[in-house]
Parts: structure tokens; sequence; C-alpha cells
């Protein structure tokens, strides 16, 4: 039997959930009588709850974020069924904040907010006999009556225990290794969940750094940063980058930073990071300083353009830019504007993604000025607004998908140019991502080769066919041991009855995405 199970559905094996291994290392006496099992959301339902209840828990902790809040109000459905006295208590971000888009009144309680504290005092709460009697239904009070929701008190960081040592041997092996130096974040974007914690806090920086020493002991050589805004502080940047820099690569450190804060102390630590070992994941979001205004996002540009710049050719850092698609007010002209400036800029991965109106943000206000309608399900994204139509919002959920596979992914760095003239990116990349979609009706299960067909299929009317070729030829020459396709070394148009043309005539599929 295990008193307390730590719970959660990660989107993939991989992932592993940092949150839980906070709770996990601050059950002080109950730490021994608390396990954590984590599954993903692709396992059937039932499957993990049966795992779960062969532990006979008598509380469940399960952690809610956007990706897997489906199907923990499934998960929990059934646990209720099968063992209506097993305690479920929520938390994460997606449990947090009310009301609530996807159905958790089957949960026992709720925990919003940083739960380190809370988690153990419900935990002991309802586990505790009082006076030697059998243990009560333990409710909390507000001025209102009974609740099942719970306000944590916002920690002090200095005072609760690291999570680290709650990784595994199987965590450090198979696993991504989440870490964090500080919380919240001092800007308001309205988009985001981070703005309602408008201050930063910063872990004892000593113990952290020991606590990072023991990992790397371990085995452990890649480092995610969950932080929001790492370079902020350039107290606690500078240490963290010298702790890698002292370290004999390979290595790798993930950080989330601002685009507009890079000071010359800064920028000449990242200089000094071998290839490969850093990835900068930069929140650019949009680069028109009229939305930005009416978000609440400061926009620096000068500092961002200049920043962008010395990132790009005095660095090896990997770059992963962020823009959002339907921003209240802007067009989709005004984001093909941003996309075109942003690869005049940098050769980085972009990511475009579709707006969301996460819980517990401010981003409702605009729904009504805006004409801002999104879906009720996760991911909760927008649907259409006011400047961009439904059909509009659909045809950009296939370019950002499109996008990844050719532009992001790095398999057609030369010949993806091609799709563009001058610096018509948006335009040009539009115009495939309309035609591809035609010959797949899908976005999804495309393979590399069918990839490489289509690509050359669509660009032989209007480009030179040496010049495909030799482009094409020198993507797929980068991944070492792929095979050149016939259609490449040969001009198959004049071979006849030996032409090729059925290896790039797409075949239009069944379904639709």
């Amino acid at each position: 039997m295990t008193p307390i199970l730590l719970t959660t559905l990660n989107a993939r094996y991989a992932h592993s959930t940092l949150g839980l291994r906070y709770l996990f290392a601050n059950m002080h006496e109950l730490q021994n009588d608390t396990k954590l099992v984590e599954f993903t959301i692709n396992e059937q339902i039932q499957s993990i709850a049966e795992v779960i209840l062969e532990h006979t828990p008598k509380i469940i902790g399960i952690s809610v974020y956007i990706w897997n809040a489906t199907e923990t109000s499934q998960l929990i459905e059934i646990l209720k069924k099968v063992s209506p006295d097993t305690i479920i208590v929520l938390g994460g971000p997606e449990a947090s904040h009310l009301p609530h888009r996807v159905n958790f009144d089957n949960a026992d309680y709720i925990v919003s907010g940083e739960g380190e504290i809370a988690f153990y005092e419900l935990c002991k709460k309802i586990l505790t006999p009082v006076h030697g009697e059998p243990v009560e239904p333990y409710y909390p009070t507000t001025s209102s009556g009974r609740t099942k929701f719970i306000k944590a008190p916002m920690p002090d960081l200095k005072a609760i225990s690291l999570p680290y040592a709650a990784y595994t041997d199987e965590d450090v092996a198979h696993r991504t290794i989440y870490v964090e130096a500080s919380r919240g974040c001092p800007f308001e974007c309205e988009f985001c969940l981070s703005s309602v914690d408008e201050k930063v806090r910063n872990f004892p920086l000593d113990e952290l750094l020991e606590e990072f020493e023991i990992l790397w002991n371990r085995g452990v050589r890649s480092f995610k940063f969950i932080d929001r805004t790492f370079n902020l502080n350039m107290t606690f940047a500078n240490r963290i980058l010298n702790f890698f820099l002292s370290k004999e690569p390979p290595y790798f450190a993930h950080f989330e930073v601002i685009p507009d804060h890079f000071p010359d102390v800064l920028k000449s630590k990242i200089a000094l990071f071998p290839p490969g070992s850093l990835q900068l994941e930069i929140g650019i979001q949009t680069l028109d300083p009229v939305i930005a205004k009416g978000i609440n996002r400061p926009l620096k540009l000068e500092k961002i353009y200049e920043n962008l710049a010395f990132l790009e050719n005095n660095t090896s850092a990997h770059m992963h830019l962020d823009l959002i698609v339907a921003l209240p007010g802007e067009t989709i002209e005004g984001f093909g504007h941003n996309l075109n400036k942003l690869v005049s800029l940098t050769h980085s991965e972009i990511q475009i993604g579709i707006l969301k109106k996460l819980s517990g943000t401010t981003l409702s206000r605009h729904d009504k000025e805006h004409g801002m309608i999104y879906s009720d399900i996760p991911p909760y994204d927008i649907l259409q607004n006011n400047n961009i139509s439904f059909t509009q919002i659909q045809k950009m959920k296939r370019f950002a998908r499109f996008w990844d596979l050719y532009y992001n992914s790095g398999n057609f760095d030369k010949s993806v140019k091609l799709l563009w003239k001058e610096e018509k990116v948006f335009e040009g990349f539009y115009a495939f991502s309309e035609w591809i979609f035609t010959q797949t009706l899908s976005t999804w299960k495309i393979s590399l080769d069918r990839q490489i067909s289509l690509m050359y299929e669509y660009l032989l009317p209007h480009t030179q066919l040496e010049v495909i070729q030799v482009a094409l030829i020198e993507d797929i020459n980068t991944t070492p041991g792929r095979r050149i396709p016939y259609f490449l070394t040969h001009d198959v148009s004049k071979e006849g009855p030996k032409s090729t043309e059925k290896q790039v005539t797409p075949k239009r599929q069944a379904k639709r995405t």
C-alpha cells in the first residue's frame, strides 16, 4: 500500500514533471509514504487507472496541464467509479484557475498555485487521526463556507527543499531533466500565465549549483531551464553559465530569454559556448509596437534587432524564436510582415504558434472589441476574430505545420529558399503550403521522401531544373547515407517511357487534418 501517490500524464515518455518532484521533496515525514509514478497521454486511460489502484493509495495527487486536461478528467471519472473512497487532489496550471473548461467536478480537492506547502499540509490533515479517533473527512473552509478549492500560499524559495534528488537513474538516462533558478516574471503579457506571478523570486544560488553538480556527477548532460526570464538577473545568469563553461563538453543547456536584455558581460559568456551546447528560446511573439502595447508586452525593437544580430553572427547558440498568429488586432498581413523580418534577421528556427486563451490570463478583455472566439477544448486555440476568419485560421495552422517540416526541420535549408523571391518569405511559403494541402489533404504522416518529391514538383514549373536538383541534392547530402532520388539526377521529362513521374506525383490521402 502507498498512502500517497503523485502522478501525471506527460505528453511523451521523455518528458518529466518537475512540479511533482517538488511535491515529493517537500513531504517531510510523509515522504516514505509517498510514491511518484508518471504516465503518458498515449496510454489507455483504464490501464493507467489499473496501475494507480494497484498501489491502493489513500490520496492521489495529479498534476494537470493543458495537454493532459481532457485525459485527466477521464482518469478521475474512472478512479472515482472504481474506488470512490480514494481522495483525488488536483494541482498544476490547468486546475489552478477558474472557471474550469474541463470537468474536474469529481476531484475532492484542487490546490491552486505553488503547492509544495499546501499539498503537504492537506495530506497531513487527511491522514492524521485526532486523539486516536478515526480520520474524518477534512473540508477546507472560507468566509463563504466549505470549499474544495485551496489557494496555496506563495512559498519562500529559500525554505523549500529542492527536487533534484527525486530524479531517478532511469530519469537521468532517458528523460529530459528540467531545472529552474527562479520563478515569476516582471512582465504582464496578457497571453501568458507567467504574468500572473509578477514578482521574480530566486532560489538560493549556492545550494542550487551544488544540486546541479550532483546531477552532473550522476551523468546528466542536458539541463532544460524553465525560468521565464533567465537573462533578467545578471548575477544568476553569469554564475550558471560559468557552471557549464567550467565543464568539459559535450553538454546542453536550454534557457528561455527575453530578447532585449543582453548586456556585454552576458554576450561575452554566450560567445564562449561551443557549437551544440547552448539553446536559447526567445519569445518574439510580434514585432508590431501597436499590437505589443495592446497586450502589455514590452517591445524594444532596436535592442531586439541588435541582440539577434549578435547571437546570429558572433555565437554558436541555437536560437528558437516564437511568433504568434492572431494576437488581438493583428492581421495575417501583419503576421506575414513579422515573419519576413525575422527571416531576414536570422537563420534560426522560428516556431509559429496559434494564439491560445489560457485560464488565468487577462486575454479575455479583448474578446468583445476584436471578436475573439476560442475553442473551449484544450488547447483553447483561437477559432476566429474580426481580422481573421475561421478558414484563414485553419490555413495558418497548416502553414505552421508545413513550416516545421520544411523550414524548422533543417532538412531543406537550401531548397526552401527557392519558394520565395527577395524577402517575400510569408507570401512564397503560404502559396506552397496551400498547394501541398491540395496534394496531401493532410499535415501528418508525410515521409521525408514524399516531402522531397513534393518540393521538387512544386518548384519544377517555375524554377530551372538544375537549380532544383542542386539544392535538393545538397539538402539530402547533409544526412550521410540518404538515397538520392532518380529524378534529382536525371531530366525525367525527356525520358519518355522511363520517366519516374510516378515518384514525384503526390497520391491524394483520404484523411483531412
